[in-house]
Formats: structure tokens, sequence, C-alpha cells
């Protein structure tokens, strides 16, 4: 009954199979790897884009900075939503790597508006060297309370930020579920809603620790590879990179593993509001943000169950209603979500 985290997960074999063989043999380091080939041309595939520039790094947080580092200059900022991943989860990584820019926060609990984000932008003194200058739009798809935001609310954010002539950024750690929600292509979904670079997500779905840097503009390509190896990120074993990624693509196996997720997903929600509990978001891919009494997650909790409490703690009145955030994975059975019901 493991609902804290789809990071917390196991490897699914299709990457691992790949793992494996390519441990088998030598080759070269750094990204010259022979499977870096063949991921390349599989993403450039997925997104249909044959002239975009495609890297692998390790970590979200590392996709994340040093694709928006492209973008951005020192004196600028860059604005997402309140509750993003790049201001809630990453220690300050891309104001670190983009130099010292800094973040404008969009007021929302969820997904930015493209009302709010063009306030935002008209707040910044565009030519007034007393402040910060604008910079790149970000964008969290799968928002971090588990809403996909749609093709048309990608595109309404995405012309706010061209009609000030700034980049789009989306960060997709969690890409797959979000495509397998909208029922889209990887194309629909990035470039040809206006996004520019995209943070291709593969940890939570599935594999071992590696994400994609999509950049659609291939002139960023050389100014990120000076960043990922200054940054420490450019892996000198890069087949194990390049061999989950291939493991990941093979097949379309992404979308896979995030419908099965998604289902999961699904099949926890649909229990959790026959048994009565209220939702602070309608989930629509792999999470949940759900509402029921602290007796039951106390229940929960001696029962072995795993998830994290949202707004209270686990003591206190037993009559309470606690939130909680449940995230689904490939891997949860559906006896293990049947256990978990079980115990409302």
């Amino acid at each position: 009954m493991f609902f804290a985290s789809d990071n917390a997960g196991p490897v699914h074999p299709k990457v691992m199979e790949r793992v494996i063989a390519a441990n088998s043999d030598h080759q070269m380091p750094y990204g010259k790897d022979t499977i870096m080939d063949e991921v390349r041309t599989r993403i450039r595939e997925v997104f249909e884009a044959p002239e975009a520039a495609v890297y692998l790094v390790a970590t979200g947080t590392a996709a994340n900075a040093l694709a928006l580092a492209c973008y951005t200059q020192p004196w600028q900022t860059i604005f997402c939503s309140k509750v993003a991943h790049i201001e809630e989860d990453e220690c300050n990584a891309p104001e670190f790597y983009a130099g010292g820019a800094k973040l404008s926060l969009i007021d929302t609990d969820d997904k930015m508006t493209p009302a709010a984000l063009e306030a935002a932008i008209a707040k910044q003194a565009v030519g007034n060297v007393h402040g910060a200058q604008p910079g790149p739009v970000s964008i969290t798809q799968v928002t971090e309370r588990g809403s996909v935001h749609s093709l048309a609310e990608i595109k309404a954010l995405s012309a706010v930020a061209k009609a000030h002539d700034l980049p789009v950024h989306l960060d997709g750690a969690r890409f797959a579920n979000a495509m397998a929600a909208l029922g889209c292509t990887a194309a629909q979904m990035s470039w040809k809603s206006g996004v520019d670079v995209v943070s291709f997500g593969g940890t939570k779905n599935g594999c071992m620790g590696v994400e994609a840097v999509v950049f659609f503009d291939p002139a960023k390509a050389w100014e990120f590879e000076l960043r990922r190896k200054r940054g420490a990120h450019l892996f000198s074993k890069h087949r194990f990179l390049s061999a989950q990624m291939a493991g990941y693509l093979q097949d379309d196996a992404f979308i896979e593993i995030a419908q099965t997720a998604n289902a999961n997903a699904a099949y926890l929600a649909e229990g959790l509001r026959a048994a009565g509990a209220t939702f602070l978001h309608e989930p629509q891919a792999n999470m949940i943000f759900a509402r029921w009494p602290r007796a039951i997650h106390q229940k929960l909790h001696d029962a072995g169950a795993r998830y994290y409490l949202w707004d209270g703690p686990l003591e206190g009145p037993a009559n309470e209603d606690v939130a909680a955030r449940l995230v689904c994975d490939w891997s949860i059975g559906r006896d293990q979500i049947d256990a978990f019901l079980s115990h409302f």
C-alpha cells in the first residue's frame, strides 16, 4: 500500500532489460555511445521534430534548471505557478543555474491562467534598469496538484508569452501521464502548442533515473552542452542513461506505463469517492488529493500504508478531516488498492 510517490516504485522491466544489455560491452563515454544515437532518433520521431537537440540528465531538477538557464539571463525573471515544481521542490536550482535570475510566481493553487500570466508580465518594468526583466514562462504538466493542462490551455499560455517575445518551457516530469490523459501526441503537447523546450520525464514513469531535455531550436544545443558539463551533470558512463531512455521509448512503452499508472489512480479515486472522500482537485492523471477523517488515516498508517498527509498531522481529533496526497505508478496492483480501500 505504497502511494507516497511515483519516484518510489521499481524500474519497469522493459527499461531494466536495456540497462542490463548495455552492461555487456564497451561504449564511448559522455554521450558518445551508440545507444544515444538511437535515443536521439527516437525522441525526434516521437516529437515529430527532426531537427530537435536532445540531451539526457539524471534528475528532473537538472533538466528543468539547465533548460531554463539556456533561455534566461541573470537579470530576468521566470514566470511560473506558485505551486510549480521549480518553486516548491528545487531548492532555488533554477535561480542558481540561471546565474541569479528570480522566479515571478503566479498566484494560483494549481494552473496558471492566461489573464494572471499577462498581469504578472505587465508588472515587470521592461527597459527599467532597476527591475527584473521578463524571461521564460514555465508550465508544469502534469501540475503539482494532479491536474492536466488541455492543449487549448497550453496554447493560450504560450500565446501570452509569445506576445511578449518570451520563450516557453514545459516541465514534463509526468509528460507521458499527461499525454495518456489527453490522448494526444508529444508534438501536440509541445512545439505545436508553442513550447520551446521540454523536460521529458522518465524517472517518475518507470525509469531508474533519466530525463530528456528537448530543444526545438537546435541553436541552443552547444550552450546546453556547456552548461550541463559546467553544472556537473554530464555522466561519464552515459550509456546507462541512454539505455534507460531507449527501453522507455521502445514500442511506445512510455505511453503504456503511463496509461497503467493513470488507470490505477482512476481506480483508487473511484474507490475513495465511493467511500465518501472529498477531493481538493479533480484527479486527471496519476496523482490524487483527497480528504477523509483522521481516524481512517490512523488505521491506514497502522496497517502499513504510506502516503503524504497534506494539511494536518496524524495526531488529533479522530473525526476531523485531513487531506492526503496519493500517487500511483505502474507497479501498484489492484490488490494493493483494494487493501487500502478496505480500511474505510
